[in-house]
C-alpha cells in the first residue's frame, strides 16, 4: 500500500456540497475521505453515497454506540452504503461490537468475497487527555486503557482500532501486525494543535506502525488543500523508506 493510499481525508464539512468541492480538490492525491457526525447529521447519506458512486474509498466515521440491536442495524446499513470501513465504540462492550460485526456481514450479503467494510473500535477519543480519563473514572493511562479496549475488540474478531499516534506503537507490539490501526489527531510540525491532544506527526506515526492517517483541518483549512496534501504523502513516503 502506497503512502497515498494511507492518507484518509477527514471531509469534516457543514454540507455535502462543501464536502464534494474539497473532494474535487483532493481525488487522486489521497487514499479515502472520511465522513463524521457534522455532515452526516446535516445531509444524511448523500456525500457517502456521492462519493461511492465515483469510486472513492469512504471512511464512515459515526463511532456508533448503542445497544446491540440498534448497532447492529446500523452496521448493515453502513456496509448497503458500500463503504470502505466504519468505526464503533470498543466501551460499548463485546456484545455490542459483536452485533456490529454481524451488521456489516448482513450488509455485504452478496457482495463478494472481500467486500464487506472494515469495522473498527474506537479505543480513548484522541481529546481526552490524562485527567480527563480520571474524572471519567478510567483507571490508568491512557496507553493502557487504549491497549485493554483493543485487546478486547481483537478477541471480538474486529479488524482493528481508531487510536491515537501516541499509542501506536504499544499496539502494534500488543496487537501483532495483522489488526489495522487508523491514526487520527495527526499535526504537521507548524500545524495547530486545535483541540486534540495526544498528535504526532506523520512522519512519526508511520513509523511507529499506523496503517492509515486521518488528516482534516492542516488539509482542509490550508489555503491549497491540494499542495499541503502532497506534503503530507511525501512525508509518509520518506518515513516508509527503510532506514
Amino acid at each position: 500500500m502506497s503512502a497515498r493510499d494511507k492518507l484518509i481525508v477527514a471531509l469534516d464539512l457543514p454540507s455535502a456540497e462543501a464536502g464534494l468541492r474539497m473532494a474535487e480538490q483532493l481525488r487522486g492525491r489521497v487514499g479515502m475521505f472520511k465522513v463524521g457526525l457534522e455532515n452526516f447529521t446535516a445531509e444524511g447519506p448523500v456525500l457517502v453515497r456521492f462519493l461511492v458512486a465515483v469510486g472513492e474509498k469512504v471512511f464512515l466515521d459515526l463511532k456508533l454506540h448503542d445497544i446491540p440491536n440498534t448497532v447492529r442495524a446500523a452496521a448493515r446499513q453502513a456496509a448497503q452504503l458500500g463503504v470502505q470501513m466504519f468505526n464503533v465504540h470498543a466501551s460499548g462492550g463485546r456484545k455490542m461490537m459483536e452485533a456490529a460485526l454481524a451488521g456489516a456481514h448482513e450488509g455485504s450479503a452478496g457482495r463478494g468475497a472481500g467486500l464487506r467494510p472494515l469495522v473498527l473500535a474506537v479505543t480513548v477519543l484522541t481529546s481526552l487527555a490524562g485527567e480527563d480519563l480520571t474524572e471519567l473514572g478510567i483507571s490508568g493511562s491512557a496507553e493502557e486503557a487504549v491497549v485493554r479496549l483493543a485487546r478486547l475488540a481483537q478477541q471480538v474478531g474486529l479488524d482493528g482500532v481508531v487510536a491515537s499516534p501516541r499509542e501506536v506503537a504499544a499496539l502494534r507490539q500488543a496487537l501483532g501486525p495483522g489488526f489495522t490501526i487508523v491514526t487520527p489527531g495527526i499535526r504537521p510540525a507548524s500545524a495547530a494543535t486545535d483541540d486534540q491532544a495526544r498528535i504526532a506527526t506523520p512522519g512519526s506515526a508511520i513509523r511507529a506502525g499506523a496503517d492509515y492517517l486521518v488528516v482534516g483541518r492542516p488539509i482542509t483549512e490550508a489555503p491549497g488543500p491540494g499542495a499541503a496534501a502532497d506534503a503530507i504523502v511525501a512525508e509518509m513516503e520518506n518515513a516508509l523508506r527503510p532506514a
